[in-house]
């Protein structure tokens, strides 16, 4: 919020000092402030907006198309905004993350979901968006003979954010109401094709040239893990363990497990090898775990020091220490725990498979599965890829202070065609992150399969991923990818993210090149369609509001009233105040309600 603050304060002192140039006398005529923005005039290009207005047909076929899909958008932008506006009244939501004011705005640094890294894509996509929507506008008035004032470009302060077409109210007055209507369409009709065009490129050859580099991608180390002592960070990608080969987060379990050694070999990068001293460590761990133990997060973990008795320094130290036990007593820097032993359940789903064998929604610790030890939630997983669905098989769960086995008759998996329990699982053992290595995993796979590229996901990517509009709803929620899908956001190919994929393919002699492409695609049509979106608001001064009142002129001048103006007037005041009020209710009414 202090960032906001500062921006908020360098735009009034910006427009406190435009308006004492501008009253003695120093902004020439061709320059106008209106608070933090500034537009440059210039009667220059009217030529040219005549030479590609040229072929009128096509310029009024295109904007029909356009104008219908502005009024489908139209409507069901109004209904959505008058609902969610009556949903915050009613029951006031919690303000979050997501519905902070700052997050409304579309200006790295100071929106939460959108980083510094990616300003320039932004800038870019922000520029191309207002430039083929005032074109559009530009290039239409000249179809239906309306007349252009002047054009220019749009700064914000000193920042160039985009151009505008100024037609001439008087010629506007004049046209008729469909070319007036088709008109204000353009701009976004123009947005609407930028997007689709950018996506076309992002979902076809660009994300086609790129590929995960082998290795487990990296996104951090716990604090105080050993990983972290070793040196292992966000950007490394593990490719080795002791010499064996390593894709998958399932793979370095395993490679870890199987060996004795406390301090292992560890390739990065397929370049370089370090040491890391294991020790078993609490990384993480879940409200109301049996250990009653809890780790913040960026706080050092808790050391596990012995089990049952006998010291351990690894995760197979710990099951060997377990062995057939359902409890262990755990000797911690924390002090002495005596838990449960198995997998840990945070949520039954209603109607799922092992709800209707237990009847519970709650926490419940998974011991035993078709005659299996489960001892974590690896084990688990493991133990269901190797079921089918509508197969019945025993599980032990413990719950309420004791063990109890029921038949569960599995669901399908949709994602992978296995059994089903229908619950969410928490990585480790009992409610506790137990690891003595300490990498986060960075689902690099999965946003290149979301983006419909070859990322060999075949969990989340499966079940959001699909048709070219299902790659464009994704690609949409992938900068709120941690509110929506559960993992981190998406900020493009940027930063230390490049080193977790590698280029080939169609435009693989582009080099790393291909990904500053796709930054700027990606970018450039989630900010066009925003701006399509934004301006189909049937409220004035926007794009929706100038084509509502064309459109209730149309209409009432069929219906007998003795004031037609008053009544389109009435009709349109009614909406865009109704729409103002819905959007200060979705960006101010959680904090102010909730």
């Amino acid at each position: 919020m202090n960032t906001l603050l500062w921006v908020l304060a360098g735009f009034i002192a910006y427009s406190l000092l435009a308006a004492l140039l501008r009253a003695r006398g120093i902004l020439p005529e061709y320059v106008r402030v209106q608070g933090p923005l500034t537009t440059v005039h210039t009667r220059r290009g009217r030529e040219l907006l005549d030479r590609i207005a040229a072929p009128k047909r096509f310029w009024r076929a295109w904007s029909n198309v356009g104008l219908g899909i502005a009024l489908v958008i139209m409507v069901g932008t109004f209904v959505l905004l008058v609902y969610q506006a009556v949903v915050i009244l009613q029951n006031p939501p919690a303000p979050t993350q997501v519905n902070q004011p700052q997050n409304f705005l579309v200006i790295p640094g100071v929106n939460d979901f959108l980083p510094l890294s990616v300003a320039p894509e932004i800038l870019f996509g922000l520029l191309v968006g207002l430039v083929v929507h005032e074109g559009g506008h530009g290039v239409l008035s000249r179809v239906e003979g309306i007349d252009v004032e002047s054009m220019g470009v749009v700064l914000l302060t000193i920042l160039p954010v985009g151009a505008f077409v100024e037609p001439s109210e008087e010629s506007q007055r004049r046209a008729d109401r469909g070319g007036k209507s088709r008109m204000f369409a353009a701009g976004v009709t123009n947005n609407f094709a930028v997007t689709l065009v950018a996506f076309a490129l992002l979902f076809g050859p660009v994300i086609g040239s790129i590929s995960v580099a082998p290795g487990v991608a990296v996104s951090g180390a716990y604090a105080g893990s050993p990983a972290d002592a070793a040196g292992i960070s966000g950007g490394d990608r593990v490719t080795a363990i002791e010499g064996t080969p390593v894709n998958t987060t399932r793979e370095l379990d395993a490679a870890l497990l199987g060996t004795d050694a406390e301090t292992v070999s560890v390739e990065l990068d397929g370049e370089r090898t370090i040491s890391v001293t294991r020790e078993l460590v609490v990384a993480g761990s879940v409200a109301g775990n049996p250990a009653n133990l809890t780790v913040e997060s960026g706080s050092d973990p808790i050391r596990v020091t012995a089990v049952n008795g006998t010291a351990v320094s690894t995760r197979a130290d710990f099951e060997s220490a377990v062995g057939d036990s359902r409890f262990a007593r755990l000797d911690t820097s924390a002090g002495e725990r005596t838990i449960p032993v198995g997998a840990y359940i945070t949520n039954v789903a209603e109607n799922s498979p092992l709800y209707n064998a237990t009847g519970t929604t709650q926490p419940l610790i998974v011991s035993s599965f078709n005659g299996e030890r489960i001892t974590s939630s690896t084990e688990l997983q493991q133990a269901l890829d190797r079921t089918d669905p509508d197969q019945t098989v025993a599980v032990e769960v413990y719950r309420d202070g004791g063990f109890e086995t029921v038949q569960v008759t599995l669901g399908t998996n949709d994602q992978d065609g296995n059994g089903f329990l229908g619950v969410n699982i928490f990585q480790g053992t009992s409610g506790l992150l137990l690891t003595d290595f300490g990498t986060q995993e960075y689902p690099a796979g999965t946003y290149l399969s979301l983006l419909g590229g070859d990322g060999g996901d075949g969990g989340l990517a499966t079940a959001f991923a699909g048709s070219p509009l299902q790659l464009v709803y994704v690609s949409l929620l992938l900068p709120l990818a941690s509110v929506v899908l559960g993992i981190p956001n998406f900020p493009g190919f940027t930063g230390q993210v490049v080193n977790f994929y590698q280029v080939g393919g169609p435009l693989g002699f582009l080099g790393g090149g291909v990904f500053i492409v796709a930054n700027v695609l990606f970018w450039t049509a989630w900010i066009n369609l925003q701006l399509g979106l934004f301006n189909c608001i049937p409220g004035y001064p926007l794009d929706g509001g100038r084509i509502l009142r064309t459109s209730a002129e149309a209409v009432v001048s069929r219906l007998p009233v003795d004031d037609p103006h008053t009544v389109v007037r009435t009709i349109t005041t009614s909406i865009g105040l109704t729409m103002l009020a819905s959007l200060v209710l979705m960006i101010f009414g959680p904090t102010l309600l909730g």
